[in-house]
This record gives structure tokens, sequence and C-alpha cells, in this order.
């Protein structure tokens, strides 16, 4: 994973290498921009003009419709204000029926010479309706290439519009009350067939009739009867079982505890208890005598033992008694109990019988006076929607009226004109990115060094002059500085002095290039010698304005020497050979013998020696004289050669044995291409504060061979 500063690095390279696309194809960005652009505005100006007139209205929900079982006072319904209402009116707005009763009574079949059905076609292309966000709001508009047109056809469709809502209204208000008397003659009916049963019960049960349920006291006595009737045996069978269980808990009990449990019986019959709370006192005097020291025999004691075991006889005897009691009155009881079980049922019969008839009476006389009620209500709404059927209604509100358009909404020139713009430079920058795509030129560096697998000596700004010919300092020179000193650290042998600059095609720069080197390296100490072997075209003799007519062909196929071709330049330690009389077989006069003899001439009198060439992809000059120097240097002109065509002229120097030393990318628009701009700032930083050049007119005075062609004492002290 890619640290975060290289990874911001990268995006931020890449947003560079976005905007030098931009800034590098501005010209197709804008001749773009402006097709596209003027396009916008010519379509624009010739579009049919088209105005607008609109009217704003209110829609209300309907008041006329009637719901017969809500009562008086209700009295909106059916049209209600649904989630659709609005979008119903819409459609009510633009349909077929309300353009054709606009159309009618405009007479547009008459004043556009059309049928009904393209006048409503032509129609409905034009009326738009669209609502007024968060109200009940309408907006009806109309554009029409005529300004009276618009205005009329919009009134029209809106005056339609309300006559059918109000037509719609009234209609629905009609077929309401026509229903509603419809199903109020029938409730009617209803009420008197109800009435007429409910007469015949009473009649037969003979209940007299009250207006309301709580005043109708029939059938009360009986059922109270009954209820008191249940209420009795409930009475006796309760006294029953208690009484039994009173028995049993003396049946159960043992002989001698028999008489304490009959002394707690509560009965107003039980004489029990009294003998046996007698028997306790007598047994407690006894107890309060003993304990006072009467003896056995004592008259006292004798007398309260008597009276004790009377009493116990007695109470044995009052508890035969009371079970006797019970059984007696358990007897009576349920005796009385089947009796009261006869009487409750008799009495449930009567009940049952008076029920049937009160329940009878009962929904006789709820639904006639719930149908009289339902027939009161009917005719009270009635009475009332009769008189809201008189009434004024406004079920659409105008708001704004149509008026007479000033001006035309379209074509919409601002908007159009902003459109246009917007897509023609998208559409501008997209096409640069699509030619950045698609061009496979040399671009940077990295491209050249990638594919050619050879350094870049220097990058030659655009617009560069010949150097000797500017006057003062030239931060352009320095350009050249940085090409002389990377041809001498990349060159593997310090003898290798003969260079020849070369090109893939004309007018890459190479001819200036090579003036330009020679120039500096000449003001750096190198005694260096120009020789125009470019046999085709020659274009050195112009930048020093010399006379090409005596030159390298004439020392090749003349005896002419060295000193007579070879001509000193106003600038020091720069020396020239022009190219001579252009020859009609210039490949075989340079490769021949003498010319490799010159090479090595040369190469021994001066420290540098620059061959000019014709382009190597051309003609074949170029690859003999690579193949007979030491060094070749290739000049690219930036944007301008695909890749494939500067693969092919490192081939063909290679092919004849020449080595290519580097190449120098010519004509680089250092202000476009931001990835190249240091090198304009290094130039002006670091060029010279001042040129000592001591320029001295031209001659052709040839070389002092005594003195080795002014060749310098040591070729390695350059600067």
């Amino acid at each position: 994973m890619q640290p975060k500063n290289q990874q911001n690095n990268s995006e931020s390279a890449s947003g560079i290498d976005y905007w030098q696309v931009i800034k590098n194809r501005y010209g197709v960005i804008l001749l773009t921009f402006l097709l596209v652009f003027m396009t916008a505005a010519v379509i624009t100006s010739v579009m049919p003009k088209k105005f607008e007139s609109s009217a704003v209205v209110q829609v209300h929900p309907s008041m006329l419709a009637i719901a017969p079982t809500r009562g008086g006072t209700q009295t909106q319904s059916g049209a209600f204000m649904t989630r659709n209402y609005i979008e119903n009116e819409f459609e009510t707005i633009t349909s077929a029926q309300t353009l054709t009763e606009a159309a009618e009574a405009l007479d547009l079949v008459t004043r556009w010479d059309m049928d009904i059905d393209q006048v409503v076609s032509t129609l409905s292309g034009i009326v738009r309706a669209t609502p007024k966000r968060g109200t009940d709001f309408i907006e009806i508009s109309v554009r029409h290439a005529n300004a009276e047109d618009a205005k009329d056809i919009c009134k029209s469709i809106t005056e339609s519009y309300i006559t059918r809502r109000n037509r719609t209204e009234v209609e629905r208000a009609e077929e309401a009350l026509e229903a509603l008397d419809a199903e109020l003659q029938n409730h009617g009916d209803v009420v008197n067939d109800r009435q007429k049963a409910l007469t015949v019960l009473i009649q037969q049960y003979g209940i007299p009739y009250f207006d309301g349920r709580s005043a109708n006291p029939v059938g009360r006595s009986e059922e109270q009867m009954y209820q008191d009737a249940q209420r009795r045996l409930e009475e006796l069978k309760q006294n029953r079982d208690r009484l039994k269980i009173q028995i049993n808990k003396l049946v159960q009990t043992s002989s001698e505890e028999m008489i304490p449990t009959a002394a707690g019986l509560e009965l107003p019959e039980n004489q029990v208890s009294d003998f046996y709370s007698q028997y306790l006192a007598t047994n407690r005097e006894i107890d309060d005598a003993t304990a006072q020291g009467f003896g056995p025999n004592h008259p006292t004691l004798q007398s309260l033992r008597k009276r004790s075991i009377n009493l116990m006889r007695d109470a044995e005897g009052a508890v035969t008694s009371l079970k006797d009691v019970l059984n007696t009155k358990i007897n009576l009881i349920d005796r009385q109990v089947e009796r009261m079980e006869e009487t409750v049922l008799k009495k449930k019969d009567d009940t049952v019988d008076l029920s049937m008839r009160q329940h009878d009476y009962n929904s006789a006389r709820d639904e006639y006076e719930q149908a009289r009620d339902l027939y009161r209500q009917m005719k009270i709404q009635q009475q009332e929607q009769r008189v809201l059927l008189r009434m004024p209604r406004t079920p659409i509100t105008r708001h704004e009226f149509p008026k007479l358009a000033k001006a035309p909404v379209f074509p919409n020139v601002t908007l159009n004109l902003v459109l246009g713009a917007g897509v023609g430079l998208i559409f501008g920058v997209g096409i640069a990115f699509l030619l950045e795509h698609l061009d496979t030129s040399v671009k940077s560096l990295e491209d050249v060094e990638r594919y050619l697998q050879v350094p870049v000596l220097a990058v030659i700004p655009k617009d560069v002059g010949v150097l000797h010919k500017q006057s003062g300092m030239s931060p352009d020179a320095e350009a050249y500085r940085i090409l002389r000193t990377n041809i001498e650290f990349n060159r593997k042998n310090p003898e290798d002095n003969s260079i020849t600059v070369v090109s893939g095609g004309a007018g890459e720069g190479k001819s200036t290039t090579l003036v330009n080197l020679a120039y500096v390296c000449a003001q750096g100490g190198y005694t260096t010698l120009m020789i125009d072997a470019d046999l085709r075209r020659p274009r050195l003799h112009t930048f020093f304005d010399i006379n090409n007519s005596v030159g390298l062909t004439n020392y090749l196929t003349t005896d002419l020497a060295l000193e007579d071709v070879i001509l000193q330049t106003p600038v020091d330690n720069l020396y020239f050979l022009p190219s001579g009389i252009l020859p009609a077989d210039a490949a075989g006069i340079l490769n021949s013998r003498r010319m490799s003899e010159l090479l090595q001439d040369v190469k021994q009198r001066f420290d540098l020696v620059l061959v000019d060439s014709p382009p190597i992809l051309g003609v074949s000059d170029a690859a003999v004289l690579a193949s007979e120097v030491d060094l070749t240097m290739v000049v690219v002109q930036h944007r301008k050669l695909p890749r494939n065509m500067l693969l092919r002229v490192k081939q063909a120097v290679e092919n004849v044995g020449g080595q290519v030393i580097g190449v120098v990318l010519n004509n680089v628009d250092v202000r476009s291409d931001s990835q190249y701009q240091y090198y304009t700032s290094y130039y002006t930083y670091y060029a010279p504060s001042a040129l000592d050049e001591n320029a001295a007119p031209a001659t052709s005075a040839p070389i002092d061979q005594s003195s080795d062609g002014g060749k310098a004492s040591s070729k390695d002290d350059l600067y």
C-alpha cells in the first residue's frame, strides 16, 4: 500500500496531467466551443417564437351532492378533495370536450382553416395545466406563435372549463334530488306499512301505544310476581338446607358431645341450651362446695348432685324433642318448596308468553319509529338541498385573467446559449481528451526514455532563436549549455568528438539545434567545426549569411585543400564547412573514402565536429553519415512524430552501426506544458550575468593549418 503522501502526490499529478491536456488542446476546445455555441445561437435564432398567456383559477370541492342517510346538517359529499382530485381537474381542462367547446366558441375551424379534430389536436399540444404547489390553485397556460391567439385561447378554455364544472355540479345535484325524491317516496310507503303492523299488534294484545320505550309499563306486574316467587323459593330452600345441616350435626355427634352440640344450635325452639347452662352452673356450685370443705354426705352437696342429674336428664329429653321438631320443620318446608316450585313454573310460563308479546310489540314499534324519524330527516334535507340548488355557486374562482404577452417565452435565448456554451465546453474537452488519447507522438521525457531507451540530453523551449544573433544575456542559451554538458558526460570515449545531428522528418529544428550547440561549445572553449552535410536542402549557411557555392561537395569531388573550404565565423572558436554545390548523387558522394578521410582529419584538428544531415527517414544520406561519425544525436520535435516513427529513427542509425548518444526534445511549449516549466525558470535563474562575447566581422579566410586549426591544447579542458 502506498504511503499517504505518495498517494496525494499521485492524485495531484493526475490532476495536473488533466489540466495539461486542456492547456495543450485549448485550440480544439475553443474551436469546438465556438462551433457548438454558434450552432445553438443559429438554431435559437431560426426557431419559431411562441408567446404565452395564462390564467389562474382556484378549485373548490363540490357542495351540491347529497347523502340521504347523513341528516340535515351534512351538505358536502360526492366530489370530495381526494388525493387525485386536482389531477382529475387537469385532465378535465385538457380533455377533448373542453378543447372542442373552446374551439367552437372562438370559431377556430374557420380562423385556422382546419377541421375540428386538427384544431383539438393542435390545442392539446399548446395547452398546459399545472398546480401551484401547496394550494388548490391551477395555472392554465397557452403557448402560440400569435400573442393575441394565445390570450383568446387561454380565456376561452378557462371559461369552457368553468362552464363545464358548473354544469356538472348542477347535473349532479339534480340527479341526487331525483334519487332523493324517489327514495323519499319509497320510504314513505315503508313507514305506512310498519305503522299498520304496529296497529295490528296493539289491537291483538291490547297494549296501548306510547311514544317512547320508557313510557310503556305493560307486563311489569307479571314479571315482578315471577321474580318474587323465585326469590321466595330460594329462601325456603336455604332454610331447608340449614335445618338439614343442623340435624346432620346432631346425628353425626357422639352421645357425650350431643348435648353441648345441641346447646350450641341457634334455634328458637332450642331448650337444650337452657338445661345445659343450668347443668354447668350446678356443677360449678358442687365444685365450690367441695372446695369449702363440705363432705360427700353433706346435704348441700347431695342436693346439688341430684339437681345436676335431673338437669342432664331434662337436657337429653330436650335433645330428643329438638330432633323431632327439626324433622317436623323439614317436612313442612319440603311441602312448601314443592308448592312454591309449582307456582314459579306457572309464573314462568306466563312471563315468557308476556315477554314474547312484548318483544313483538317493541320490535314493531322500533321499526316504525326508526322509519318515521328517517323519513322526517330525508324530508328536511330535501327541502334544504332545494334551497341550496337555487343559491349562487362558485366551484371555480378566477384569480388571474389572461393577458396579452409582450415578449416571447420560447425559445429561451439565455437558457439555450448557456446550454450551448456548456455542451460546447464539455464536448470540446471530450474531444481534447480523445485526441490526446489517440495522439501517439512524444509528449514527455518519459515517453522518449521508455520507447527509445536513450537519455534525453536537453529540452529546448519553443521559439528559441539563433543565439549568436541575440544581444546580451539570453536565458535560452542555458538549455544548450545543459545539452553540451550532457553530451560530454554521456559519451563513453573522450575521443568520440564527431557528432551528426539527425531527425525523423523535416522541420524538427535539427539545423538550429546544431548551430546553437556549436555556438555554446565555442563559447565554452571548444574549437568547433560545423559541417553542412545536408546536400538536399542545406540551411547552415543562412544562419551566418555565408555563400555556400564552395564547400563540402567541392572538396569531395576536386583536389581542393581543406583550408580552402573551411571558413571562420564571427564567433571565436567556431568554424564552418558549407555544403557546396548540390550534387545529383548526394549519398554516393558522402559514402566515399574522401569523406571518411575528411572526418578523420577534422577530428584531429577540432575539439568538436558537428555534422548536419537530412532527415533520416526520408533519404539514405543521414544513415551514411551516422555510420561515418562517432556519435549520433537525434532531434525530436515535441508532439510531432508518432513514437513508432522515432523508434524507426533509432533503428536506422543502429542498423548502419551508428551509436545514438541521446535525444534532444525540441520546440517544447513550456508555457502550456507545466512539466517543463522548471526548465525555463532554471534557465532564467542560472543564466550568466554578463556575456563576454567579442564578435569579429565575418571572414572567409581559411584556417591556419600550421596552428592545427586553432585546436585547443586539451579536449577535456572545456570550462
